[in-house]
């Protein structure tokens, strides 16, 4: 979950335009964390977060590295309030350098 923010938070140069996008993922969390698990294993539960976690990471990840839309200002604020998982993005890059090395271009 993204830290709350407050108003002393200066936002970096681009955020209006993830803002709407990272609201609605924050929306989605909200309604599967608050939906009904009876009758469902543990693991069954938490698919819906992890599955939308995985999503919002991997929407900033694009956004920098793929379509190199927003700044790296942008992007280390983004990893440092908890919007995006570092980890999650470092095995993403990890596994492009390796698919790069093999393919003959």
């Amino acid at each position: 979950m993204p830290k709350v923010r407050t108003s002393k938070t200066k936002f970096p140069e681009g955020w209006d335009t993830i803002q709407p996008t990272l609201d609605e993922f924050a929306q989605k969390m909200r309604d599967a964390e608050n939906e009904p698990h009876e009758g469902k294993r543990v693991a069954e539960s938490t698919w819906p977060i992890f599955r939308i976690h995985h999503q919002r990471t991997r929407y900033i990840y694009d956004l920098f590295y793929r379509h190199k839309e927003i700044s790296r200002e942008l992007y280390d604020f983004c990893l440092r309030e908890g919007y995006a998982d570092a980890n999650l993005i470092a095995k993403w890059k990890k596994v492009n350098i390796n698919l790069r090395k093999f393919t003959k271009t």
